[in-house]
C-alpha cells in the first residue's frame, strides 16, 4: 500500500473526503517526524507501536566497488517497534500461509 492508496482507504473507513484524509495523514506524519526529531523524542500508540530514535555507533564498513576499508560515521535513526495487537495480527498471517502451504 502506497500514501496515496492509505488515504483512500482512510477515507473510506472514517467516512470523510480524500482532502481532509490527505490532510490528517499528513498531520500525522509531520508530528511524529517533529517529535522524532526533538531530544528524547517518542511517539506511542498502544496496540499499534512505538516510534522512537537511537544511535546508531560509528563502524567499519568495506566500499563494494574498491573492496577498500571506509569508516561509517555514527548517526541517529527512526525506529518502530509494532505493540502486542500489531504483532499477533502478522503472525497470524504468517500462520495462515504457512497452513496453506502444508496442504
Amino acid at each position: 500500500m502506497n500514501k496515496s492508496e492509505l488515504i483512500e482507504a482512510i477515507a473510506q473507513d472514517a467516512e470523510i473526503t480524500k482532502a481532509a484524509a490527505k490532510s490528517a495523514l499528513e498531520s500525522f506524519i509531520k508530528h511524529v517526524t517533529e517529535t522524532l526529531s526533538q531530544e528524547n523524542g517518542k511517539v506511542s500508540l498502544v496496540g499499534f507501536g512505538t516510534f522512537s530514535v537511537s544511535e546508531r555507533a560509528a563502524r567499519q564498513g568495506i566500499n563494494p566497488s574498491t573492496k577498500q576499508p571506509i569508516e561509517i560515521p555514527a548517526k541517529m535513526v527512526a525506529k518502530f517497534k509494532p505493540g502486542a495487537e500489531l504483532a499477533e495480527a502478522v503472525d497470524s498471517m504468517k500462520k495462515k500461509s504457512t497452513s496453506k502451504k502444508k496442504k
